[in-house]
């Protein structure tokens, strides 16, 4: 049975706190939308949202509103990966050599693990290889976006790696390739995988991917370099969102309620969902780096507020923001989105060290 920690404040407390500090970030920043959660080891304790879905139209966010999460979808493919690691059908330590047997990879790559991508110890770089041309061709292409990753696998693998000391260097290639990997693993497209092995049986009703559609927010251009919110993108634009191919690095979208279903695995011991192995491995940054990124998380070693180490990221497609800080061991995780980047990022941003600090006590993240 989850345990609540009894120095929690109470939520008759916690409201009339968190609600005006959601008001002022949105106040102070202008941005169109934003929304947070409070997650403990049992679910929301609270949630707000407020602002409007899209400039010029109107309608007011809510609760229920799908937010896109960007490269924090990164943790949830690393979660799939997990899952499949459960279920018998790979290692952390298998070499791509023995995922991608269809492939003629450079030797280069024989030493190279699925757990050197998730943690961005390759030696991939994004440059050349996801970079904005390469982008653009891939919007235009007719190709299916499982045919795309297994593309970019070959070109990326049949090269030498860029750099050979394995030191880390985020690249969103690192988890495109993942994602491949996972399609060749499960027989499935990365995001068919992800519905099986994760959002369904999670309960994750309103996860999925690109920018949200129908009758739900739209993510917003930045202006002015970065200082003022744009325009809002129809999210049936192909410039609404990355190209699918990029979805295990960051596509995904989904209502902060979800998130926090996955959130709160990592103050739960998995949840009986993912096992303490598997929980350990996600959060464990490389061997004898306390301060580092483990598979899908920024890892901080120690903070006071958390009571031990502190998981965290942020993603953007450039049109949303959201923001993950995770305490473990305080069984205390703080959500945050906006549908702007730029002021939406800072917004927050600074919302979630808010509600970390009457919460949690929070000097500082």
């Amino acid at each position: 049975m989850p345990v609540v920690d009894a120095a929690e404040p109470p939520l008759s407390d916690l409201t009339p706190k968190a609600a005006p500090l959601l008001q002022a970030r949105l106040s102070k920043s202008r941005v169109p939308g934003l929304a947070a959660a409070i997650v403990n080891r049992n679910g929301v304790v609270w949630s707000g949202a407020g602002g409007i879905r899209r400039r010029s139209q109107g309608g007011a966010v809510s609760h229920s509103d799908c937010w896109h999460i960007g490269s924090n979808t990164k943790a949830m493919t690393a979660a799939l990966f997990a899952r499949l690691v459960q279920a018998e059908l790979t290692r952390w330590d298998v070499p791509l050599t023995n995922l991608f047997p269809d492939l003629r990879l450079d030797g280069a790559w024989g030493s190279v693990t699925i757990a050197d991508l998730l943690r961005h110890r390759s030696g991939l770089r994004d440059r050349g290889l996801v970079d904005a041309a390469w982008i653009a061709s891939a919007r235009a292409a007719p190709a299916l976006a499982a045919d795309q990753r297994s593309e970019l696998a070959a070109r990326a693998l049949g090269a030498p790696p860029r750099r050979r000391d394995r030191r880390f260097a985020y690249a969103n290639a690192n988890y495109v390739i993942a994602g491949a990997a996972i399609e060749r693993i499960t027989g499935q497209a990365w995001e068919d995988a992800m519905r099986t092995w994760l959002f369904e049986p999670l309960g994750m009703a309103s996860a999925g991917f690109g920018a949200p559609r129908g009758d739900q927010p739209w993510g917003h251009r930045s202006r002015l370099a970065g200082l003022s919110v744009g325009e809002a993108i129809d999210p049936q634009r192909p410039e609404a969102d990355n190209p699918a191919v990029l979805g295990p690095a960051g596509a995904a979208h989904m209502s902060l309620t979800d998130h926090a279903r996955f959130a709160r695995l990592f103050l739960t011991d998995g949840a009986g969902f993912l096992t303490r192995a598997s929980i350990s491995a996600l959060t464990t940054p490389a061997a004898g780096e306390a301060n580092d990124y483990a598979f899908g998380w920024g890892v901080i070693a120690e903070r006071p507020w958390a009571r031990g180490p502190v998981l965290l990221h942020e993603g953007s497609n450039t049109l949303w923001h959201s923001v993950v800080i995770v305490g473990p061991q305080r069984g205390l995780a703080v959500l945050t989105a906006a549908n702007a980047t730029g002021p939406g990022g800072r917004a927050a941003q600074g919302l979630a060290l808010d509600l970390l600090k009457i919460y949690a006590g929070a000097d500082r993240l």
